[in-house]
């Protein structure tokens, strides 16, 4: 199959105005008469649910919590990019786009990343008009800070609660639509299959997670915003009900995957304490505007970090990286963290920790004026840790965090599954093999409010002459009876093992070796491994209660079988990419002084896997640089 990934032509900068120029229209009556299902009602869920409400469309939208503001994009704390160029410090269109291809280490479309970059003023516009309360200056203009991988102010936000915003000004508008009757809502309602009739997506089955049953939904087109899969390594800075299953259940049916293996490890999470721990805490980018990165320059330094003098610490990001220093992107702050970790210099109860302290701005600044800034970051710090950050330093560590890997989408972020569509972080489209911070609320908005809703059409106008199936076609019973066989097998096989215990033994392999770094033999070995997971999985698993009713350990048993799969792909993927980019870092691809070496000559496109009776075909999607030329990623 060829990918094509339908980019307009013309000028970078006219690409997305000339696609919506030639794009297919439906008159708002016969809007009315088409169903388009949303799953996911996060950023990009919401965002789109709503918008396409508003332009005539019956929508039905699911999400597996109670309520769409549990959402996981109201985690984000940090803030939303947008090139305004408020400060007046040589920000522009052009020079997001170029931060934010650069930081992906030249591993995206152009065209989707410029569009990103493009549509990143008027989103500000809309949210203000929305009511979030965004930061301000005293005058009231809104006021902006920085985010790693960037040399500007760019970043909008408020407080450390960004995302939360957000969320609650999206959902009010998605309730709109509901109390209007243009989208009717399903909690607690968890995708587990994907229908495809003659080759088109019309449909999914569901598991109401009250009851136990499964249900069958018809509809002209799917959209998935359903989130990343970063849960894979069981311990990440998701929610614990964050998961891939939507994804991969389309990905079995027929969507390709893309770049699985790029995955972020976030630099400024909360580190692990214990094998009890169910999930890391993440600590906003932020905090390193202000915060300093260091370890003690002595090895295993028995003394407190307060009692620790400037002579005795390495602030190892501004020695290494003195352009950027602190500010450096995620994948190098994260692998600089592990680095000085894994040599012997780490802090905290398990030596698995650096400082991030704050003396140096607080002696600056004024303590009011950090407590303005991060007030609730530091409250909830001294909430988890009992420490008071303003008089002593974070302890941080590096955590898995979003996944840059995702469907494969093209241009209109349709999936190869004509008429299913992806948005939000559960794409691939936006951010390569590396996501600077504060643009995933951009990406996620931005899809399901200003993207897709212009392209879907193009899709639908031509749906508007075929009959939409009933849920009583052949195809719909036949992923109902697969899906209630499937959950059959597993509840039938009574094992002595939890599904806790075979997570936190993937978690463990992926960890070691698919996430910071990553070599030939770790890989191979890993594979290995879980496919031996998987068996084990598969034979010894007990799984208690029944199907037809409120049953959590079975609902964290069907996500796990999927991630056990995909984390065959994840290392399949990681092995295939023999160089070092973004947050795939090979090992055997390095400078003398630890850089990434990237093989453009070789490794220039998108990995897009195919599922094949129970195998993987690799399919790529050549990347071709029209207006910039890929250069070494240095932020030295």
């Amino acid at each position: 199959m060829t990918l094509d990934s339908k980019i307009p032509e013309g000028k970078l900068e006219d690409k997305w105005s000339n696609y919506q120029l030639n794009s297919q229209l439906i008159n708002p009556a016969n809007k009315k008469k088409l169903n388009i299902i949303v799953v996911g009602s996060g950023l990009a869920g919401a965002g789109a649910a709503s918008t396409l409400a508003e332009l005539g469309y019956d929508v039905q939208c699911f999400c597996y919590q109670d309520s769409a503001r549990r959402a996981h994009s109201v985690a984000a704390q940090g803030g939303i990019n947008a090139a305004k160029n408020y400060q007046h410090d040589g920000d522009s269109v052009y020079r997001m786009f170029y931060d934010t291809l650069k930081g992906g280490d030249f591993r995206s479309r152009e065209a989707n990343t410029y569009r990103l970059a493009q549509l990143s003023a008027p989103l500000i516009d809309h949210f203000v008009q929305q009511g979030v309360p965004f930061a301000r200056e005293y005058g009231g203009t809104l006021v902006n800070r920085s985010f790693g991988g960037v040399q500007v102010q760019r970043t909008f936000y408020a407080r450390g609660q960004t995302g939360q915003q957000l969320l609650l000004a999206a959902y009010s508008q998605l309730y709109k639509m509901v109390r209007a009757k243009k989208v009717k809502m399903y909690p607690r309602h968890e995708m587990l299959d994907l229908v495809v009739i003659e080759g088109k997506a019309k449909g999914i089955i569901t598991r109401d997670l009250v009851t136990g049953e499964l249900k069958r939904f018809a509809a002209d087109a799917v959209v998935l915003a359903t989130g990343g899969y970063s849960r894979v390594f069981r311990l990440s800075t998701l929610a614990v009900g964050c998961n891939g299953s939507a994804i991969w259940k389309a990905h079995k049916k027929g969507a390709f995957f893309a770049a699985p293996s790029f995955t972020q490890i976030h630099p400024t999470a909360l580190p692990q304490t214990s094998e009890a721990q169910s999930k890391l805490t993440l600590m906003s980018e932020s905090l390193r505007n202000d915060g300093r990165i260091w370890v003690p320059k002595q090895k295993g330094d028995p003394r407190k970090a307060n009692d620790i003098p400037e002579e005795d610490r390495d602030y190892y990001l501004e020695r290494r990286y003195p352009s950027f220093g602190n500010l450096a992107p995620r994948d190098i702050a994260s692998r600089a963290a592990k680095e000085r970790i894994d040599a012997g210099y780490g802090c905290g109860k398990l030596n698995n920790a650096v400082y991030l302290d704050f003396k140096t701005a607080i002696d600056k600044l004024g303590l009011e004026t950090i407590k303005d800034r991060y007030g609730n970051l530091f409250s909830m710090y001294q909430k988890i840790t009992g420490i008071d950050a303003y008089k002593e330093p974070m302890q941080i560590s590096p955590a898995a965090h979003f996944s840059m890997g995702g469907l494969w989408v093209d241009y209109e972020l349709m999936t190869s599954i004509p008429g299913l569509y992806a948005i939000g972080e559960c794409n691939f489209s936006d951010h390569g093999a590396n996501r600077l911070g504060a643009n995933s609320l951009l990406q996620a908005s931005i899809d399901g409010y200003f993207i897709l809703p212009n392209t879907i059409n193009n899709y639908l106008a031509s749906e508007m002459k075929v009959d939409r199936p009933d849920t009583s076609h052949p195809e719909f019973e036949k992923s109902e009876l697969e899906t209630s066989q499937h959950i059959d097998k597993l509840l039938a096989i009574n094992g002595s093992k939890t599904v806790g215990h075979f997570h936190r033994v993937l978690g463990k392999v992926m960890w070691q070796e698919c996430a910071m770094s990553r070599n030939r033999s770790g890989l191979e070995k890993a594979i290995v491994q879980i496919k031996a997971i998987r068996d084990q999985f598969w034979s010894d698993v007990k799984i208690t209660g029944g199907k037809d009713e409120l049953n959590t350990e079975l609902e964290k048993a069907l996500r796990l079988a999927d991630f056990i799969e995909l984390g065959i792909l994840m290392c399949m993927d990681a092995l295939e990419r023999e160089e070092s980019c973004g947050a795939h870092f090979r090992e055997e691809f390095q400078t003398e002084d630890g850089e990434a070496v990237r093989k453009d000559q070789n490794f220039s496109y998108v990995s897009a896997w195919e599922f094949e009776k129970g195998n993987f075909k690799l399919h790529k999607e050549e990347l071709f640089f029209e207006f910039v030329k890929p250069s070494i990623r240095s932020y030295k």
